[in-house]
């Protein structure tokens, strides 16, 4: 959940890139962290080993400031791929505040991608989230690849959940952007709906937004 540090004038919020093993969670936050100015985004920290390409977190925090009002701390955190680090799975996730759900768009990886949801879900519950009230976009990742799902067949199979549906080749940087902003949008409705600073937050939103490249006219 946002840490709404009211004295401190200072809003913290998690976003947290979930998915199955080798989806492309790492390098959406690598590309992210490549967009923005270094003055305003904090250093990428990883750890890997031989058993996952992810073992704990990729850390990406970055800074935003209001006209005067609130400051802005968004934290954006990776969960390793692999079951075997299912508990490290759930201690990143607990008190997240939006959920980046990056899929494989490979047509053999359509189970690992369901099963990666379920377990999404399931460790939502057990950490104490709303699995169905938290901001959640499902990013369907790698389609610069041969025998993919089409985008009617995802939007198909995806579209009973009414979560927001991205596509995206996250090694080229394409659609990593917006997935990212779609996100933002998403978290905070959903904090704007629960502390009432619709203001504060628009404010912010329009300050973080900025630090991002904005597209050609």
């Amino acid at each position: 959940m946002a840490e709404i540090l009211t004295d401190e004038k200072k809003i913290v919020i998690k976003i947290v890139y979930y998915g199955p093993a080798l989806s492309g969670k790492t390098t959406n936050l690598m590309h992210l962290h490549d967009l923005i100015h270094p003055r305003q985004c904090g250093d990428l920290m990883s750890l890997e080993t031989r058993g996952d390409r992810t073992l704990f977190f990729d850390l990406l925090p970055i800074l935003a400031r209001t006209d005067g009002e609130y400051r802005l701390k968004i934290k954006l955190f990776t969960v390793p791929g692999q079951v075997a680090h299912d508990a490290t799975r759930k201690a990143v996730l607990s008190r997240a505040d939006g959920v980046v759900f990056v899929a494989d768009s490979q047509m053999m990886q359509a189970m690992n991608n369901a099963q990666s949801f379920e377990n999404l879900e399931n460790n939502a519950g057990r950490v104490g989230l709303d699995f169905h009230r938290l901001p959640l976009v499902v990013q369907f990742n790698k389609r610069d690849l041969p025998k993919i799902l089409s985008e009617a067949e995802i939007t198909e199979r995806w579209g009973p959940t009414q979560r927001p549906v991205t596509f995206s080749n996250a090694l080229k940087g394409t659609g990593v952007q917006a997935t990212f902003e779609t996100i933002l949008s998403a978290t905070y409705d959903h904090l704007d709906a629960i502390h009432d600073l619709a203001r504060s937050y628009r404010i912010v939103k329009e300050n973080l937004l900025a630090i991002l490249p904005q597209p050609s006219p």
